[in-house]
């Protein structure tokens, strides 16, 4: 399914909308709870999720929506589904809690096992991206949409080095780099940042859901990069019986070097 005008802008409003809910909490105290992972979970998270799931279930009525809040029967159901909407309706609360700025929301269509169109909404800076492979990917800013284009890896390679998630194998890969400058940034703003060549190389080790990645891969490869796994396989989603990725790298780029970089 190619995702036309009318349905994109019918997603990138329904995004402007959620992330509406999402600062009217950041503007205000509030509270965070603890899901059975640990991770963080406020009001924010449940008002993005239930105005997402439920705009989008109107908007494509015969696509199901597997949301990072939905519940686990829910969840459960996804193994029948050929096609959904992948979202996570606030990827960094992390970055949320510690008030930063850096968090978004995720909202990705799956096809079979692929991410086909990708949006990512920084609330706090209104700022917008989206794309699809094949497709191309942009900037939406002032309801003006930006054509973005990686930058090719020379010079110092800026590599994206997370703010809650950084680790011992990700600083040895930078190590065997060499010549880096490191670039701080949360959530799946990363993905957007090596989609409009501001990073060229995103390496994670250790889990991920695939809602963290699939809106962020669709966009990385709109402009051409890749998403990828230590063997050189993009990421597929929906198809295990774990929504959870292993190790990846992102970058702008494909001709990097990046296996050299490996243990």
């Amino acid at each position: 399914m190619r995702v036309d005008a009318g349905l994109r802008d019918g997603v990138n409003a329904l995004a402007q909308q959620a992330a509406q809910k999402i600062l009217a909490v950041y503007a205000d105290a509030f509270d965070v709870t603890r899901k059975d992972d640990a991770s963080p979970l406020t009001e924010a998270d449940l008002a993005s999720h239930r105005c997402i799931v439920d705009g989008l279930t109107a908007l494509t009525p015969d696509i199901p929506v597997l949301s990072e809040e939905s519940p686990d029967a829910h969840k459960a159901q996804r193994g029948d589904w050929e096609r959904l909407w992948l979202v996570d309706p606030l990827d960094g609360t992390r970055e949320f809690v510690k008030r930063n700025g850096e968090f978004c929301i995720c909202i990705a269509l799956i096809e079979g096992d692929t991410a086909v169109f990708g949006l990512v909404q920084q609330p706090v800076s209104g700022l917008l991206w989206h794309g699809a492979p094949g497709q191309g990917a942009w900037r939406r800013e002032n309801g003006v949409d930006v054509p973005l284009h990686y930058r090719r890896g020379e010079g110092p390679l800026r590599v994206a080095a997370s703010r809650s998630h950084r680790d011992a194998r990700t600083q040895a890969l930078i190590d065997r780099i060499g010549d880096v400058d490191t670039v701080p940034c949360g959530s799946a703003l990363k993905f957007c940042k090596i989609a409009e060549g501001a990073i060229d190389l995103y390496p994670r080790f250790g889990p991920t859901s695939e809602w963290d990645t699939a809106a962020g891969q669709a966009i990385v490869e709109g402009v051409g990069g890749a998403v990828v796994d230590p063997q050189g396989r993009p990421l597929r989603y929906n198809r295990r019986d774990t929504l959870l990725n292993g190790d990846f790298m992102a970058m702008g780029d494909p001709a990097l070097p990046w296996r050299d970089w490996l243990e």
